[in-house]
């Protein structure tokens, strides 16, 4: 890893992966994603048949209906429902709770940027465009595209990432909802360290898909076991005092939570592999067959 400030002398980090590294991860991730699951996108008319009409001028002989044709002695035509494809919003958390690890070599945020992209990838395979909304305090946001090109700049752009950023999730997914004229799939890639998340959540399941990788550094499950802890939030700077079972339960109502509203959750513990599980999750809840419905 290297440091550098950026233009106004706060403190930034660049992963050492560079872009072409970060590609390959990511098309891999996307290929085992869309592995053993239906990969054509939709092209043309539609898949699904609607009826079958009269033949105008201009309609390509390949949709005549020779059925009906036949037993009326007037040409038709088939008619397909056109299949729509349900965008995907990608919300990645970049805020410092995120990119501060015990784990060499890896943390939250690089996780979820691996992730963020596998998934982007493997939507846009199903001709679902992708959209892409950075959660901390840098104004990050891309409306959803089917270009791989523009999906791919915003990813390797979010490898520069700030140790002092506070966190706005569940500001960001309030301004979100408004915003979405149709039902989308919304997938959250966060440590969730943001007490207003889970009421913004709660709102944006009521009108559309969402599912929540959460990413949890070792330290964090540790607590499980431990006692009285001292601490201090990444984002704020804030010191506090905890208990480690306090923290386990706070966990338990949280999930409990989410399934209560609907929400698809997953659990990551970033130093274990994670591939199979988030392939599990992925299928088990059909959230890529969503966006190509």
């Amino acid at each position: 890893m290297t440091n550098s400030p950026d233009a106004q002398g706060t403190f930034e980090r660049i992963d050492l992966l560079d872009a072409r590294q970060f590609q390959i991860v990511v098309r891999r991730l996307a290929d085992s994603l869309n592995y053993g699951t239906d990969r054509s996108p939709f092209l043309g008319s539609g898949i699904e048949y609607a009826q079958s009409r009269l033949y105008q001028a201009g309609d390509s002989v390949r949709d005549i209906d020779w059925r009906i044709s036949a037993r009326t002695g007037r040409f038709f035509v088939k008619e397909y429902e056109t299949p729509k494809c349900m965008p995907l919003y990608l919300i990645v958390d970049t805020s410092a709770s995120m990119t501060v690890s015990s784990v060499a070599g890896n943390s939250k945020y690089k996780t979820a940027l691996h992730l963020a992209g596998g998934l982007a990838l493997a939507a846009l395979e199903r001709v679902s465009p992708v959209g892409v909304v950075g959660v901390g305090e840098r104004n990050l946001k891309l409306t959803p595209s089917l270009s791989k090109a523009q999906i791919m700049q915003w990813m390797l752009a979010l490898r520069h990432f700030r140790f002092d950023e506070g966190t706005t999730l569940g500001l960001r997914l309030a301004e979100l909802i408004p915003s979405l004229k149709s039902r989308a799939l919304v997938i959250v890639l966060s440590d969730l360290h943001d007490p207003m998340a889970t009421k913004a959540l709660k709102r944006l399941a009521q009108v559309h898909d969402c599912a929540v990788i959460q990413l949890q550094d070792p330290a964090e499950r540790e607590l499980r076991g431990a006692g009285l802890v001292r601490a201090r939030e990444a984002e704020t700077g804030h010191e506090f005092a905890t208990h480690g079972r306090r923290r386990h339960l706070d966990q338990e109502r949280l999930e409990a939570k989410l399934r209560r509203n609907g929400i698809d959750h997953l659990r990551l513990d970033i130093a274990r592999p994670y591939l199979a599980a988030v392939r599990r999750f992925v299928s088990s809840r059909g959230l890529l067959g969503k966006v190509a419905r």
